[in-house]
């Protein structure tokens, strides 16, 4: 029998290059891979479902699946994740702790990026500052005039409102008339020059280390989504994208363990490995559910309570039946 013809789209990452370069296959199907960045890779499954096997915005896929409207249905794969206290930046010459940010201006490149939901949780769970206490400013990082991806309907006290046209939230952050900026790059480096703007957090990774010791929340950024009717013609297909996906991130751990020669482009590797270890234990980067429950209820409450998701999707429907459970030997 003839093996699946599928495309799929993907980032460059260590975790992921053994599919890339053919040393782990998704059983039963002959891939296309495609390398893109978040930013189209999202924009293309979301508005023309131009793949079959997709990295998806968690955030945008729950929109999209709370409504019954998604095109793809997920599997617990989870090719970025990142504790989000690197993404808030601030005008330090006005804001000096998260609770000063009540009553401010914040600029987003889009109010519902998975990033920014996370980083509101932080504020309003940690800080008690709550998404109604800002006003945000949509706008393009680099290019005026970013649109949202997916139509929003969000509680009546969030204030949302466009950049002036012309103005990226990098230009209103730089001038001023942004008290902060939350995104999943920094700003542009206009405004990184500027000396009034720093991250929010002195420290941020001491910051981010002591809330996973209190919550064992390891923010979840991406999913892996299957186009829906792939899935119902081939019920084996999900389970085999898990198996494939979790081979190929085992491979890509192996490698970055072999400090003979250090994979990666960074000093301090080594140390890094074996620290994140101590904190979060071997499995520091988990697929599935079950090690990832926490982290999950958070997010999607977090997510409905925010106004993106209409109701709050149990965990138990977010995924593909066939990924909650697999063999053992």
């Amino acid at each position: 029998m003839a093996k699946l013809q599928l495309s799929v789209a993907m980032g460059d990452y260590d975790r992921t290059r053994a599919l890339y370069d053919g040393r782990v296959q998704i059983d039963g199907v002959d891939p296309v891979y495609m390398l893109l960045n978040p930013e189209e890779m999202f924009f293309r499954a979301m508005r023309s479902r131009d793949f079959d096997i997709a990295e998806l915005s968690f955030s945008s896929y729950l929109v999209k699946h709370s409504r019954g409207e998604s095109p793809y249905i997920a599997v617990p794969v989870f090719l970025s994740r990142a504790f989000r206290h690197t993404s808030i930046y601030v005008r330090r010459d006005r804001i000096r702790k998260p609770e000063d940010l009540k009553g401010c201006r914040i600029g987003v490149p889009e109010y519902q990026l998975t990033a920014i939901v996370w980083a509101r949780a932080l504020l309003q769970d940690e800080y008690g500052v709550k998404p109604a206490d800002v006003t945000w400013v949509r706008g393009g990082i680099d290019t005026p005039g970013r649109p949202e991806k997916i139509r929003l309907e969000l509680p009546a006290d969030v204030r949302l409102e466009a950049a002036p046209e012309g103005k990226t939230i990098t230009e209103l952050l730089n001038e001023g008339d942004l008290d902060a900026f939350i995104a999943p790059r920094p700003p542009g480096a206009q405004a990184l020059r500027n000396p009034d703007v720093r991250w929010l957090f002195d420290d941020p990774t001491a910051a981010a280390k002591d809330f996973y010791r209190r919550t064992r929340v390891f923010p979840i950024m991406h999913v892996v989504g299957i186009r829906k009717e792939l899935a119902q013609q081939h019920p084996w297909l999900p389970g085999a994208v898990l198996k494939a996906f979790t081979q190929s991130k085992q491979a890509g751990l192996e490698l970055l363990g072999d400090t003979s020669a250090t994979k990666v482009t960074l000093p301090f590797v080594e140390e890094q490995l074996q620290a994140a270890r101590e904190l979060m234990g071997g499995d520091f980067w988990s697929y599935g559910v079950a090690p990832n429950q926490a982290t999950l209820e958070t997010f999607v409450r977090h997510h409905h309570s925010q106004g993106l998701s209409p109701r709050q999707v149990p965990v138990e429907d977010l995924f593909h039946p066939a990924t909650y459970e697999s063999y053992s030997i």
